[in-house]
């Protein structure tokens, strides 16, 4: 396993950043030739240290203890790429879970999830090639050559890490990069996560023709189609966390809980994450057919995954991805364990919008494969979050049931039998 400019991330609960001339831990990055992208550059070439300082200070509100590092996976897309990974509870025997991020995000914004899933197996959370804190290379502009490349850095990254096998989970674009994936090495995937993916299902024929929306609004859809899809929070430099708090109050609103209503962290740090080189995010504008769909969505491939993986949708029920997807692939793959999840009330960002809820599917599709890779008759859990889900409570609530019907039963059997022997009395 290579390991570059390792660190142990201790967490860190004070209240002001202490930003490090030359950390160890932070990717170099290089200004272009041009004398634009050397303005640009400067104006954002604190980011890296600053986007270390407010990711250590969001990951500080964890209460498992975790490590941070960088992972050397070599000229996968680059020259010399890096993938920047967070691990828990690594000394567990149990098999790995991966995640995999969406677009602008980072290992961050898994915060209210990782205390859960690392409490009884090993988790690793990775910053997507790209994103975060990992190297940003050049992507190819052909669809499936970017993404075989975004397999193919996941691929390197579980090579060094030494990983055999693992439970993959990916949210939006992490699940198509995730079940890309799995397409491409089954036999290094246990059992495929995917939380509200992106590039599912196949973009309608009629979905240009929009006569509702204004023809200003067209205009302007149709004008920036070629942009990158975060290119204004870049545009606006220093004032782009201003805009994340502006434009997306929900953000906040949906981490207050975890980091203690510090209402600033999550906008900085979702600027951050997005003020400088928007390698991988051109890479997910090269497999967008809009931004809604995928060039070569994953609807019509997933059914030729290998029929003994697998595979778990966890959908919000108020989110703009297309759920629909997720039943055809179930129908699709009629040999094979696929199990539909819905949680009430969560958007596109399930993870945050209901963490427990999350949490709970995402532990329980664990202890679901564990049990079917022993082929155990396991009850098929897809209840929605408003049922109960308490096993232990109706196993005892039927056990008593039972008991007390096997107790009326002995007793009138008792009873008849008393009745008997009084009428043989009498007779004799």
């Amino acid at each position: 396993m290579t390991l570059a400019s390792k660190s142990l991330e201790q967490p860190q609960c004070g209240n002001d950043f202490i930003l490090e001339q030359k950390p160890m831990d932070i990717e170099e990055r290089k200004a272009g030739n041009f004398w634009l992208f050397k303005w640009l550059f400067n104006w954002t070439s604190s980011s890296p240290i600053m986007l270390r300082a407010v990711e250590k200070k969001i990951l500080s509100f964890l209460k498992t203890p975790y490590r941070g590092f960088f992972v050397d996976i070599g000229p996968a897309v680059g020259e010399a790429d890096k993938i920047w990974t967070i691990s828990m509870n690594t000394d567990s025997k149990e098999e790995p879970m991966v995640l995999l991020h969406g677009l602008g995000a980072g290992v961050a914004l898994w915060v209210m999830n990782l205390d859960s899933f690392a409490k009884d197996r090993p988790v690793y959370a990775m910053d997507v090639l790209g994103f975060g804190r990992s190297s940003r290379p050049t992507f190819s502009n052909d669809a499936l050559i970017c993404e075989k490349q975004f397999v193919k850095s996941v691929e390197e990254w579980r090579r060094e890490m030494n990983i055999n096998k693992m439970v993959l989970l990916g949210h939006s674009m992490g699940g198509f990069i995730a079940s890309s994936y799995a397409l491409s090495y089954p036999e290094r995937v246990s059992h495929l996560i995917l939380a509200d993916p992106w590039g599912f299902p196949e973009k309608p024929a009629d979905s240009n023709t929009t006569r509702q929306i204004p023809l200003w609004v067209r205009a302007l859809a149709y004008a920036l189609t070629p942009l990158n899809p975060l290119w204004a929070l870049r545009a606006a430099g220093p004032f782009g966390q201003w805009i994340v708090q502006k434009t997306r109050p929900d953000i906040t609103r949906k981490f207050a809980s975890a980091v203690e209503d510090n209402t600033k962290l999550l906008p900085q740090y979702i600027h951050q994450c997005n003020a400088q080189t928007p390698s991988g995010e051109s890479a997910f504008h090269a497999m967008m057919a809009s931004f809604g769909w995928a060039k070569y969505p994953m609807v019509h491939r997933l059914k030729d995954l290998r029929a003994d993986i697998p595979i778990t949708f966890i959908y919000g029920s108020r989110s703009w991805i297309d759920s629909s997807s997720g039943e055809k692939i179930k129908a699709q793959r009629v040999d094979s364990k696929v199990d539909i999840k819905m949680v009430n009330g969560a958007g596109h960002h399930v993870y945050a919008d209901k963490p427990d809820i999350f949490n709970r599917y995402v532990n329980e599709a664990c202890e679901l494969y564990k049990a079917y890779a022993t082929n155990l008759n396991v009850r098929d859990t897809t209840e929605s979050d408003e049922e109960i889900n308490d096993a232990t409570l109706q196993v005892e609530t039927q056990q008593k049931a039972e008991h007390k019907d096997q107790n009326s039963e002995h007793a009138l059997s008792e009873g008849q039998h008393t009745e008997e022997v009084a009428t043989d009395l009498k007779q004799q």
